[in-house]
């Protein structure tokens, strides 16, 4: 059982790019952050901070490129910021929601076990669309325990210098894994833990990759493969 203890920051632009930005200050790895990010076309990218990372999230989540390059985010008070390769972030929070309070009344113990979790799930998606507090992802088991919620309520957002456009929700919904993130922009406090069903293969050889440029205008253009830089639009 692997457990990971941070946040989980969900949000859309005008451009239609939507991100998910995961920081985590307490995992196995230690300390770091990733970031998921589906085009209006489709298009989805992990940035990941080192290649073991880039492995594991990899092989949890459904990607079409992946790129390793420094990601790094700060948590101050009412503001995340994110520095990861191509992507500058700059978000402003706003109040806990209602849900959020409601579940900070939820025991820490039982708001992160698996089996309530589980009994939750079919709920989640009826509280709060495309969510879900359980379900599989390839060989491993996820549960998503919840401890607080704030909104989103402006960002700044850019990839390769240019401007993304006003915040947005995040619509369609991010195809990464089972779950979606909530459509109104918002950032989780939650603890992720993962179970393996069965045992995992491990990927040997070199970390290699084929990107797609993010976001295009004209559509999915590949890139040549064994690149590790991020394309530009």
């Amino acid at each position: 059982m692997e457990r990971f203890r941070g946040y989980i920051a969900g949000l859309g632009t005008a451009s239609g790019t939507r991100l998910v930005v995961g920081h985590w200050p307490d995992s196995p790895f230690g300390p770091f952050t990733d970031v998921m990010v589906e085009n209006r076309f489709g298009s989805r990218l992990l940035l990941a901070p080192d290649e073991n990372i880039a492995r594991y999230v990899s092989a949890t989540y459904s990607f079409d490129a992946v790129d390793v390059v420094p990601v790094s985010a700060r948590l101050e008070g009412g503001t995340l910021t994110v520095d990861g390769g191509p992507l500058r972030l700059r978000a402003k929070l706003g109040r806990v929601t209602f849900l959020g309070r409601m579940l900070q009344t939820v025991p820490a113990p039982l708001a992160v076990h698996p089996l309530w979790l589980r009994a939750l799930n079919p709920l989640a998606g009826l509280i709060v669309r495309g969510v879900q507090t359980a379900g599989t992802t390839g060989d491993r088991l996820e549960y998503y325990g919840v401890r607080s919620i704030r909104r989103v309520t402006a960002a700044e957002c850019s990839w390769n210098g240019k401007d993304l456009g006003q915040l947005a929700p995040v619509s369609p919904p991010v195809r990464f894994g089972f779950s979606s993130v909530p459509v109104r922009p918002q950032i989780l406090a939650v603890t992720t833990t993962i179970t393996a069903r069965e045992a995992r293969t491990e990927v040997s050889g070199p970390w290699r990759t084929v990107f797609i440029r993010m976001p295009n205008p004209s559509g999915l253009t590949r890139a040549r493969p064994g690149s590790n830089r991020a394309m530009s639009p």
